[in-house]
């Protein structure tokens, strides 16, 4: 690398701020991750936060909830005020510290276990062959509209027993209430996210009150009911939930479950459309599908970024910081960082060992992430069985996103 490189990317890394975002950015990160890995790991912006690059420091915050908390009423309460937006993301599971957070994922960890999760198979299976068929007929599709974001949609409606035919805005509001997290937040995304919550909020409320989860006994939202003010009075108070509580937590499992899950789908099949060799490898053999799968969420996670707070005063990579303190865990640059992966550009669909954070850790760790991971190695392992040419078909779009990176429209054409 020149000296003119060098002091290029040394002083991106300076300038660097969340907040100030290029399109160049929005399209490939990776670079500036790059640069401030190399330049400024820990580095402090504008705002007083601070941005992390390195696995290790990555790695640290997240294993230590003790002292890096995942509330996040202060930060939220500056961009949301005290609207709909603030009552969801305050109240769902994500964004909260024990003993709430421990409460909700007790009473959702159940539907996620390997029990569950084999029972689930054979839907995916069916729901996955179908969309195939769908495509198969008519050979040019939107590989997120009618693929990837279809999938989830379809699997979180079942799990929340919410009706075929009542399924059709589940997706519009999961994108309007995510895209309320991005780093800069404008009125009219943030008016969409509140309507999108009141949607969402009201339609769950009617849903419950008809009964439509007694439909289906496997439902997530029937465990979640039953252990709510919905069902009256209650034998545990521990493990009760509110009104409240139920709704927005049903609002993050559709949320969570569609977002990631579409995105993985979709960069992978766009990693493999732009490493044919890759592609090769895996039609080839099929049980790589596993690490192929882990090696798609290293290379291009679908959440690229988390957040805590400093409990105390501490030092994290050799950086004093004061309590209050925020930080921005860089989860796409940490997947990339060489001291932890080697050849960390390169994709490698055998990599072992692949401890990648796309999926966070500690006690954070998506409660979904076996499904997720079923979800892609079916869809995936399936396509490229059932077409033996898949060929981008026109212009990509991406998402926009810094926080979740993904296609909105990705057309492509199919061939046996």
């Amino acid at each position: 690398m020149t000296l003119t490189a060098i002091d290029a990317d040394r002083a991106q890394a300076i300038n660097f701020d969340l907040k100030r975002l290029d399109q160049a950015f929005l399209d490939d990160p990776y670079p500036v991750y790059r640069a401030l890995r190399d330049y400024d790991p820990v580095h402090r912006m504008p705002d007083g936060s601070y941005m992390l690059t390195r696995y290790a420091d990555c790695v640290e915050v997240y294993r230590n909830p003790a002292l890096w908390s995942s509330d996040k009423k202060i930060e939220f309460r500056g961009n949301f005020a005290d609207s709909l937006l603030y009552e969801h993301h305050t109240t769902s599971l994500v964004f909260n510290d024990p003993p709430a957070h421990t409460r909700v994922r007790r009473l959702l960890t159940p539907a996620f276990a390997p029990r569950a999760l084999k029972a689930l198979e054979p839907c995916i299976e069916r729901l996955v062959d179908r969309l195939l068929e769908e495509a198969a007929q008519r050979s040019h599709i939107d590989l997120i509209e009618d693929f990837a974001a279809a999938i989830p949609v379809q699997l979180i409606g079942d799990l929340l027993g919410i009706p075929l035919a009542e399924r059709g805005p589940l997706r519009g509001w999961s994108l309007a209430i995510l895209g309320a997290l991005e780093p800069v937040l404008g009125p009219q995304q943030f008016a969409r996210g509140v309507a999108a919550v009141d949607e969402f909020k009201d339609y769950l409320i009617r849903l419950i009150n008809r009964g439509c989860a007694a439909d289906n006994a496997g439902a997530i939202l029937q465990t979640l009911v039953a252990a709510s003010e919905f069902a009256g009075p209650h034998s545990d108070e521990t493990e009760r939930l509110s009104e409240l509580e139920l709704l927005h937590n049903c609002i993050f499992l559709l949320n969570a479950g569609h977002e990631t899950t579409t995105n993985l789908i979709g960069n992978s099949i766009d990693l493999l459309l732009r490493h044919p060799d890759a592609m090769a490898a895996l039609r080839a053999d099929l049980r790589l599908i596993g690490t192929a799968v882990e090696e798609f969420l290293r290379m291009e996670s679908s959440n690229q970024l988390g957040n805590r707070r400093a409990l105390k005063d501490t030092c994290l990579g050799g950086t004093p910081m004061a309590v209050g303190t925020y930080v921005h865990i860089g989860i796409g640059a940490a997947n990339r960082d060489p001291a932890a992966f080697p050849e960390p550009d390169r994709l490698d669909i055998r990599r072992q060992p692949n401890r990648h954070l796309s999926f966070g850790s500690g006690i954070h760790t998506c409660a979904g992430m076996s499904l997720a991971r079923m979800e892609a190695q079916v869809a995936i392992s399936k396509l490229l069985q059932r077409f033996g040419s898949i060929e981008r078909a026109g212009p990509v779009r991406r998402g926009g996103r810094a926080r979740f990176r993904g296609f909105l429209n990705y057309p492509v054409h199919l061939a046996s």
